[in-house]
This record gives C-alpha cells, structure tokens and sequence, in this order.
C-alpha cells in the first residue's frame, strides 16, 4: 500500500529536473530518494541538487535497488517510453514528461503498459494548469462566446535557438519532431478547450534558418542553462549547435477534430518574441490573449461591431510573470495526489497519447509533401482503463470516455 510519505526517485538529471524539487513542499513527507542518471554529469548535478539521494547509473539500476514508489521522468523524449515501460510493469508509479513518445506506436505501447499492469501513468502536460489556459477555459465554460468552432494557435518560440538546436533536440532521431517536443504543449491544450480530439491532420514546414549554421559542436556535459543568454541574437549569427540539425524551425498543422471543430497551429523558433496567441471562435464571440503569464489579458468580443482592440470584455491572466514554474508545481502536486489517494486528474494518457497522434502526424505530413493522415483509434479495452480518474475540468463529452 502506498502511503502519504511518499518515496519518489528522478529519472533524468538534465534542465527538466528542477521539477524534483517541487516534491517536498506540494507534498509533505514526500521526497526525492533516488536519481537515476546514465552520465558522470549528471550525477553530480544530482549529489549537489538532491542532497542524500541515492544515485543510480541507470533505470534499470535504481528499479533492481528498489525501494521507490514512483518516478519522475526526465529524460531526452526518444527514451520516455522504454523506461516507462520498464517502471510500469515493475509497479512504479510513473510521472513521464511530455511528449509521452515520440512515435504513435511508442505511445500506445506505454498505454497498453499501463493498462495491463495497473500502475499510474501521469503525463506532465503542465500547461493545462497554466493560468492563461485556466482563464481561456473559465471563459469558454461561463459560455461567453457560445460554442467552440475553431481554434487557432500562433506560438513565437524567441528562445528556439537555445532552447532546441544546441543539443539533441534539434536531432529528429531524438525528438522525432518539435511538434512533439513543443506543439504538444498547444496541441493539447487546443483538445482541451476545443472538448475534442484531432483526427484529421495536415502539415508544412520547413528547416529555414538553423540548419544554414555550420557552427556546431558537442557539448558534454552541459545543459540548456550554460549556454542560453538574450543575446544569442539574430538567429542566423547563432554559433555552437548541435552536430546533427534535422528538425523543421518552422511548422504550420491544419486539424479537424472529431467534433467538427476546426484548428490551426504555427510554430516558429526564430522570432525576436517569445510567447503564444490563442484565438478562440465560437458561436457567439471570440476570445484571444494577449500575453500568456501574469500581466497579459483574455479579452472577448462577443458584440457586433467594426475593429475593436479592446473587446467587449477583459479578462487578467495571474500566475508568474515568467516561465511556467506556477503550472509545474499544480502538476506535481497533482501526480503525488493521484499515487497517494486516487485523487482525479485534468489530463489523463489518452489525452497525452492524443497529443502525441496529432503531432507526429503533423510531422509525416509535412515531410511527405502535405498529404493528410488520419489519426488511428485507440483500443477499447485501453481507452476504457483511462477513462476514471479524470476530473470535468478535464474532460470532453462523456460518451467518449471523459479522457481530454
């Protein structure tokens, strides 16, 4: 039986780890007990950022030592579903960062996982806690702009150079795609407040500005915070990237949902600007921000009228002024509460696995001239295991299983 003391262990101890240290504070008597992490590096980071954990070479390491009730995932996105699996049939509840694969086929191979064994699988999709998404869904629920039709979703990745072209993210044998590794932040956030999930997708795009850099290098060791700084500027004057960039720096994804609704996604990582557009249109308004964290706004327009920059109504978004440390720690406490009591969640696998089908087919489409691809089902048996569990907040029309 697991109880409230939770003994949790950190796969991973890259930039992505500092979520560990959320543990203790969303959960007293929780803690962090063991890191798991292949590199010399990283296991140092590990001695000095987890004082007093035990410190693995490898997952597999850690899951023979035992001694742990669940795991937190860190590691690059080409590994998450090897160890997840491996966690989920040794009976360690499972905290995997997002994308929860990077294939379709990965992904409901860790479902199926899960499924077959019982243990919680939790995805970090985070956003949906971010409190720019809280206020956009707020404004959909009160009905201010009538039924959802379309989305739209603009994303200006400023810090794309740093963020994902000086180490393996910008290596497609890694990441598959950074409609994986980024869009599946907005993708699904799109089935989030569009109540659906994609089943038709079309995509283009194309590698425009990094990969001309022949400025390129290993970087053992390192980490994204060694090397990020504001003026890594313009991108095209960028230095130290990675030996091997093969993935698009600009994406462009049409989507139909399986409840009619219609939406778009564009992602450039070249941008001076770093944030996200939502527009959303319903039957009776639209909504957009302006801005995605503390001091930007949602504002609505839901009367007849010529341009109007200011909408009908104004909505403050709160949480941070920066990043997305507020969504992390609701996350966190989240996934503790759910190993620990059951307690339901606003994002379930499905959802994840959906975001993930949508992306990855984006990324097929594009590089097979925009051809469209359909978005396969899941297996009954396997959407029905999911479908407790998530609370409605969290959740599309229930006759298809309360899982978005």
């Amino acid at each position: 039986m697991i109880t409230s003391d939770l003994r949790v262990a950190l796969i991973g101890a890259g930039a992505r780890s500092e979520i560990g240290q959320h543990v203790p504070v969303v959960r007293p008597g929780a803690r962090v007990v063991a890191v798991a992490d292949t590199t010399p590096a990283g296991r140092e980071r590990a001695a000095t950022s987890f004082p007093g954990a035990v410190l693995h070479p490898d997952h597999r390491a850690l899951v023979a030592a035992g001694g742990v009730d669940a795991a937190i995932v860190t590691t690059p996105d080409d590994t998450h579903a090897a160890i997840a699996e491996d966690l989920l049939r040794a009976g360690i509840a499972v905290y995997l960062e997002k994308p929860l694969a990077t294939t379709l086929a990965d992904a409901d191979r860790v479902l199926l996982a899960a499924t077959q064994t019982g243990t919680p699988l939790y995805v970090g999709h985070n956003f949906r806690h971010a409190e720019v998404v809280r206020t956009m869904r707020d404004v959909i629920a009160r009905g201010e702009i009538g039924e959802v039709k379309a989305v739209w979703v603009r994303h200006f990745v400023g810090h794309g150079g740093d963020y994902y072209f000086k180490d393996w993210h910008a290596d497609r044998r890694r990441t598959g795609t950074l409609l994986l590794q980024k869009a599946s932040h907005d993708i699904d956030v799109i089935h989030h407040l569009a109540g659906g999930y994609t089943r038709r997708v079309v995509g283009m795009g194309d590698l425009m500005v990094y990969g001309a850099i022949q400025d390129r290098r290993e970087r053992p060791g390192e980490t994204m915070p060694d090397w990020f700084s504001m003026d890594n500027w313009p991108p095209a004057a960028a230095t130290g990237l990675n030996p091997v960039v093969d993935v698009e720096d600009l994406s462009m994804v049409l989507m139909t949902l399986d409840n009619g609704v219609q939406a778009s996604y564009q992602q450039c990582h070249f941008t001076p600007d770093y944030w996200r557009n939502y527009t959303v249109i319903g039957t009776e308004g639209r909504l957009e921000n302006f801005g995605d964290t503390a001091g930007g706004v949602v504002r609505v327009w839901n009367r007849r009228h010529e341009f109007s920059a200011a909408g009908d109504r104004e909505h403050p978004i709160a949480g941070v002024e920066s990043g997305h440390e507020d969504a992390d720690v609701l996350t966190m406490a989240e996934f503790l509460a759910h190993v620990a009591d059951g307690s339901p969640t606003v994002v379930s696998p499905v959802a994840a696995r959906e975001a993930v089908a949508a992306g990855s087919l984006a990324a097929e489409s594009l590089r097979s001239g925009s051809l469209p691809q359909t978005v396969p089902d899941l297996p009954d048996d396997v959407r029905r295991h999911f479908q407790q569990g998530v609370t409605a907040g969290g959740a599309p029309p229930a006759d298809r299983g309360g899982e978005a």
